[in-house]
């Protein structure tokens, strides 16, 4: 597996993930504008060419705002999401950010505990923010 900054022929891919892993996925153009913004950051882990997952943020300054996190389902738990992650927090770190903050479902207990990992920690809530099914977003931010 490899982890590369994101690059516009890996679109097709990332959409593909974006149908296989969010009841509201991104479009092809929001992820393509979102890729050609000078303030976000995207990498894409691939396999054989493949991209199996992605991670995107946005920042101001030296404040990150993680976007998603999406990794192919049949290449979950076995260390795609933490490499990327990994690689996202790195380059944040190089960069001198204060911080990286997310929001995650409140079920998702396997993401929070991955977060948790990395050092995010809970900072608050966000009541009824997803929906299908409706659920609080349970908001995590990692200090620099």
């Amino acid at each position: 597996m490899k982890v590369e900054r994101m690059t516009a022929a890996q679109l097709d891919g990332v959409c593909a993930l974006e149908n296989a892993c969010f009841a509201h996925p991104w479009s092809r153009q929001s992820l393509q504008e979102s890729l050609e913004n000078d303030n976000a950051l995207f990498f894409a882990a691939t396999e054989n060419g493949e991209v199996i997952g992605y991670i995107g943020m946005s920042y101001v300054l030296d404040e990150g705002y993680l976007y998603n996190v999406a990794v192919a389902p049949h290449y979950r738990r076995r260390g795609v999401g933490s490499a990327l992650i990994r690689t996202l927090v790195t380059w944040c770190k190089k960069e001198n950010f204060a911080f990286l903050t997310l929001e995650v479902r409140q079920s998702n207990a396997a993401a929070r505990s991955l977060y948790e990992a990395f050092g995010f920690v809970k900072v608050g809530e966000r009541k009824n923010y997803y929906t299908e099914p409706t659920e609080n977003a349970v908001l995590m931010t990692l200090y620099f």
